[in-house]
């Protein structure tokens, strides 16, 4: 029996081995690895106690001068994002092309994104500004930033969306996906979203890579700014292929819009349930005629309408 154990794990370990070998993207050289999830998201804990001080962690701000926890807490994010970004920049391989040292490519890019930082802090307490006079059932800031899943999502969009203009790679995806995965929102880090965000409730909300949302813009749970079905994915990658938002528009639940030439003028409100692949202008409000509600009166029998709830009984009825 202890044979044929280990013949069976030694077999699965060879098949492993082979499908390793065929595809081709495990075959890592002595000294590379890629960036590792955990400290990405480590990275993401560091910036959230940055951006909203005194909210995360464990440090009491009264006892600390705001200069010295930032000065800090920007040394500790600063060593930790420049080994993540030289081991993704070591492993991927675009950033080989000149004679510059790895180092001083990943010290680049890590002070890039820390020099970035006050302006993203002051980006996001507008996004929180947004949802306080968007959300009557709020009660402040605080509570805002320490619960609403839309303001954490948009935290990681910011640190990310400034990671990928870059060109980092690797790190990005990880951060939203990471934020995708807590809050069920999706924001690709390519979108492109101006001041004064707010998505109310959030569940569902997909926006992809080359969207583009002015300022001033609320969305609502399970709105879709995607791109068109394509048979031929390679024809189109890089290309603009999801909507345009103007200013102050406002897209209601499970509105979906697609299409890399759609744009949705600026004032433009788009109500619930609406399928829209073409362009809105400006001061519109769109929606789908609501279905009939028909309601049909049949009198039914005691004995006719318990054989009827008998029948669909674990349907639903």
């Amino acid at each position: 029996m202890a044979q044929d154990i280990k013949e069976r794990i030694e077999k699965t370990a060879r098949e492993l081995s082979n499908n390793y070998r065929g595809q081709g993207i495990f075959d890592v050289c002595i000294g590379e690895k890629i960036p590792k999830r955990d400290d990405v998201v480590s990275i993401l804990e560091d910036l959230r106690r940055l951006m909203f001080p005194g909210l995360f962690g464990d440090e009491n701000i009264a006892y600390m001068s705001f200069e010295g926890f930032s000065s800090a807490m920007a040394a500790r994010v600063y060593e930790k994002l420049f080994r993540q970004i030289k081991i993704a920049i070591s492993y991927e391989g675009s950033f080989k092309e000149d004679d510059t040292p790895i180092e001083e490519k990943a010290e680049a890019l890590a002070f890039g994104l820390l020099e970035e930082l006050p302006h993203i802090q002051s980006l996001l307490m507008k996004d929180v500004k947004a949802h306080y006079d968007g959300d009557p059932a709020a009660k402040g800031p605080e509570e805002i930033i320490l619960s609403y899943p839309a303001i954490y999502t948009i935290f990681v969009y910011r640190i990310a969306h400034k990671l990928y203009t870059m060109g980092v790679p690797y790190i990005p995806r990880i951060m939203s996906e990471y934020a995708h995965s807590e809050t069920g929102i999706d924001i690709h880090p390519g979108a492109e979203i101006g001041e004064y965000f707010f998505i109310d409730h959030g569940t569902g909300v997909v926006i992809g890579e080359t969207t583009k949302i002015g300022n001033h813009v609320r969305l609502y749970q399970g709105v879709t700014l995607g791109a068109l079905s394509l048979n031929d994915v390679e024809s189109v990658r890089g290309s603009k292929r999801h909507p345009t938002l103007g200013d102050n528009v406002v897209v209601y639940a499970n509105a979906t819009i697609l299409g890399g030439d759609t744009v949705i003028g600026e004032n433009t409100i788009v109500a619930g349930n609406t399928f829209i692949t073409h362009s809105i202008d400006a001061n519109a409000t769109v929606f789908t005629e609501a279905p009939r509600l028909r309601r049909v009166e049949t009198k039914l029998s005691e004995e006719e309408r318990n054989a009827f709830i008998e029948k669909n009984r674990g349907a639903g009825i």
